[in-house]
């Protein structure tokens, strides 16, 4: 598509050319030179002698098989299992770390080690809870045993149960808590008490952040990794409310990275249900192919396929754009030419859709010969 910005030095010679005959007459002994006059805002008839220099050509609209497409912009993401925040469940003071910002660990591998007398409380707190359930178990199977002989009060049996029940719960409550710092009771009691604990990754993927340091203490709220698995890329698109019931699962997704000409594809799998406030709807798209050097947050530019037909078009070279809109230039008469404006739509194979606004225009549409056209006409109302 041609701008009025991209215009060759050769155009505005040509220009020059043409608004020179726009604004004055030359009178000579053998006549009156011909001269090309502005029609309207819109309109300019050239001279032959200009039309000649010009070179201009002309074709028609042609129907031709047309991908309709809807464009949006949005950024590559992860969904929320492969992208891990990693803290310290009851806090601690880190004691080893090796972890850097783009460094690959596997998932169960150890990233960081954490030191706290809490912990070693904990520890103690278990184990003495398996010695108290122990003894309450016992002391459950002895009451038991004389009941079935009478030999003891039912008050007695009953608080038997009870404080065996008791231990239990709080044996059960430690276990879990050891859980939390990734502690198993059962190897607690084989291999005794540790003076420091390990938190392993709970995922296979990239560090992308690291808030910690050796020495630093880490509160149980606190940050101290982030680890994306980047196996799972999708295209998060923000799509118009005016799009988005063009919108179905599985239609092809073109799109290109910031800064970038290679052009990749995904699909559509999931439409969001909710309008945002900017009036555009999510759409979330899946890549067609992994590339490891893809990371979370890349913007990206993209091309929802909404469907195909058989639609009018116009090589690209037909289009113009001036302050923001698109036009082509109709040829209205004989070196006449009339800047109309259109509705421009997907493009392929350099051929693209159209439709003229305010119904439909007869004549030919100028190929060659757009930039100097559009030149010429607004030099010429300057």
């Amino acid at each position: 598509m041609t701008t009025i910005k991209h215009i060759t030095q050769l155009s505005f010679l040509l220009i020059a050319f043409l608004f020179t005959g726009c604004s004055k007459t030359e009178t000579s002994t053998e006549g009156t030179t011909e001269e090309a006059s502005v029609q309207s805002e819109n309109s300019l008839t050239l001279t032959e002698e200009q039309a000649k220099i010009v070179q201009i050509t002309t074709t028609e609209p042609e129907m031709r098989i047309m991908s309709d497409e809807v464009k949006a912009t949005g950024m590559l993401d992860v969904p929320p299992q492969n992208l891990v925040t990693i803290a310290a469940p009851l806090g601690g003071f880190v004691s080893e770390t090796t972890l850097l910002q783009g460094t690959r660990v596997k998932k169960g591998e150890t990233i960081v080690k954490l030191r706290h007398p809490n912990y070693i409380q904990l520890q103690q707190d278990y184990l003495e809870s398996v010695s108290q359930l122990n003894l309450t178990t016992q002391e459950l199977d002895r009451q038991e045993s004389l009941a079935k002989e009478n030999i003891n009060s039912q008050k007695t049996l009953q608080q038997a149960r009870a404080d065996q029940g008791k231990a239990k719960a709080r044996h059960q409550a430690l276990a879990a808590t050891l859980r939390l710092i990734h502690l198993d009771g059962k190897s607690l009691e084989k291999e005794g008490i540790r003076d420091e604990i390990t938190i392993p990754s709970p995922i296979s993927g990239f560090v992308t952040k690291v808030d910690v340091n050796l020495g630093m203490f880490v509160a149980p709220e606190q940050s101290m990794f982030r680890i994306v698995d980047t196996e799972h890329l999708h295209a998060e698109l923000h799509i118009f409310e005016k799009d988005i019931l063009k919108i179905k699962k599985g239609q092809k997704i073109r799109f290109r990275l910031a800064n970038e000409n290679q052009e990749r594809t995904a699909s559509v799998y999931l439409v969001g249900k909710e309008i945002s406030e900017d009036r555009t709807v999510r759409v979330h798209g899946h890549l067609d192919k992994h590339d490891n050097q893809l990371m979370p947050g890349m913007f990206l530019s993209a091309v929802i396929e909404t469907g195909t037909g058989e639609i009018a078009s116009l090589p690209e070279k037909c289009f113009v754009s001036f302050e923001g809109a698109d036009y082509i230039f109709l040829e209205t008469g004989t070196r006449t030419y009339e800047m109309t404006s259109i509705t421009k739509g997907s493009c392929s194979a350099g051929y693209c859709a159209f439709a003229f606004e305010g119904g439909e225009k007869k004549g030919k549409i100028v190929v060659d010969g757009t930039d100097i056209l559009l030149g010429s006409l607004k030099n010429s109302e300057e």
